[in-house]
C-alpha cells in the first residue's frame, strides 16, 4: 500500500506551550453519549493539534475559555458561532492525556490542547 503524504504535511506539536491559530473547525456527535461537539485544527510552524470540545455543562465552561483566549466575547443570549474561531490565535499548552477507552476500558492517549490564553 503507498500512502501519499503532501511535501508540507506537518506533524503534532511537541509538549509545551505554543502560539497557535484556528485553521479548521468540524463538527460531529460523540461516538459513545451522543454529545455535540466541535473539533478544532490549532496550528503553527512547528505543527498541529486538534482538540474536541463538547457542548455539554462540563464542557460550557472550557468552550468559553477557548472563545475568550480568542477574544470573542458573548453578548447576552446570543449563540456562539464555532466559525467565528476560524482565523484567532491563541496560547495552547500541548501535552498527552491518557484514560480509559470507554468501550474496551483499555488504557488510550491523546494528544490535547489545554490552558487556552490570549496570544
Amino acid at each position: 500500500m503507498k500512502i501519499q503524504v503532501e511535501k508540507d504535511e506537518k506533524g503534532f506539536l511537541p509538549d509545551g506551550r505554543h502560539s497557535v491559530e484556528i485553521t479548521d473547525i468540524e463538527e460531529g456527535v460523540s461516538e459513545h453519549q451522543n454529545v455535540p461537539f466541535f473539533a478544532a485544527r490549532m496550528e503553527n510552524e512547528d505543527g498541529f493539534v486538534t482538540q474536541r470540545f463538547y457542548n455539554s455543562p462540563a464542557g460550557k465552561p472550557i468552550i468559553l475559555s477557548l472563545y475568550a483566549a480568542a477574544g470573542i466575547k458573548p453578548e447576552g443570549e446570543q449563540d456562539l458561532d464555532t466559525k467565528q474561531l476560524i482565523g484567532k490565535t491563541l496560547s495552547v499548552e500541548v501535552s498527552d492525556h491518557t484514560y480509559a477507552d470507554p468501550a474496551t476500558g483499555q488504557e488510550r492517549s491523546i494528544r490535547q490542547a489545554t490552558g487556552f490564553r490570549a496570544s
